[in-house]
């Protein structure tokens, strides 16, 4: 399996990235399967660097605040007037009611919305997704709206996302055992931060060792903090190897095995 980091700011575009976007390869049946781990805004054009959009098999959404989401406006427009036509239903899962969040995002009658354009799947924690090579579990986290960390395995690799979390013990049953966590710093240790929301660099450690990951990656870090500081505060609570995410990035996920 190989990650992509499309976009990893936080909260908001960044002058060097988009917010949240990565995309998963892997092989099956003589062809490449594409997913992507949301689609923040500034993402979809990013995208374009790397892959045909049109090439994408689904899109997994950990929740529905614009920095993960609001890109699927753009991708809307793409496959419903592309010069080949209009492009096959595309499955999109997320959380309960992402049809009506995005329809009202794009300013478009709930019915029928974006229906037309994308398969909406609403998660079902307990019942995995299929697609193609990829088994994705998501698993509820703490967030002020509802939010999954998604667990992805591929060809005997397993990546770990947690999405937007402030610290619950949900993040270790997402995290448990990962070859990649990919693990959001929007918060500052040394800050009085409000509960619930987000994680720290000094979290993503913590998380990192206790759910005996093998590999981290730091990203989510809002511009106006310093990315290098959260990875440092990271390091700190954890030995393993660890990393910041940064756009074009591309990662090997090899399971142990």
């Amino acid at each position: 399996m190989r990650l992509t980091v499309v976009g990893c700011s936080g909260s908001y575009p960044g002058p060097d990235s988009p917010a949240s976007c990565y995309l998963l390869e892997a092989d099956l049946d003589g062809r490449t399967w594409r997913v992507l781990l949301d689609l923040g805004n500034g993402a979809l054009g990013a995208l374009q660097r790397y892959v045909d959009p049109l090439d994408i098999d689904a899109v997994l959404l950990s929740h529905l605040h614009a920095d993960h989401c609001l890109d699927l406006c753009g991708y809307y427009v793409l496959r419903k007037y592309h010069p080949a036509g209009p492009q096959p239903r595309l499955p999109v899962y997320g959380p309960s009611g992402t049809a009506g969040r995005m329809a009202r995002a794009y300013d478009l009658p709930e019915d029928p919305g974006m229906s037309l354009e994308f398969d909406f799947r609403t998660w079902a924690p307990g019942e995995p997704a299929r697609i193609g090579p990829f088994t994705v579990q998501a698993i509820r986290v703490e967030h002020p709206v509802e939010a999954y960390g998604l667990r992805v395995s591929a060809g005997g690799s397993l990546l770990a996302y947690t999405g937007d979390s402030g610290r619950c013990t949900q993040l270790e049953s997402v995290a448990r055992g990962a070859d990649v966590l990919l693990a959001e710093a929007s918060f500052r240790d040394e800050d009085a931060n409000p509960p619930g929301i987000h994680l720290t660099g000094g979290d993503c450690g913590r998380l990192a060792r206790d759910a005996e990951v093998t590999r981290l990656v730091v990203t989510h870090v809002p511009p106006w903090h310093d990315p290098k500081e959260m990875l440092v505060a990271a390091q700190q609570a954890w030995d393993g190897a660890a990393e910041l995410a940064r756009p074009g990035a591309v990662l090997e996920i090899q399971g142990m095995a």
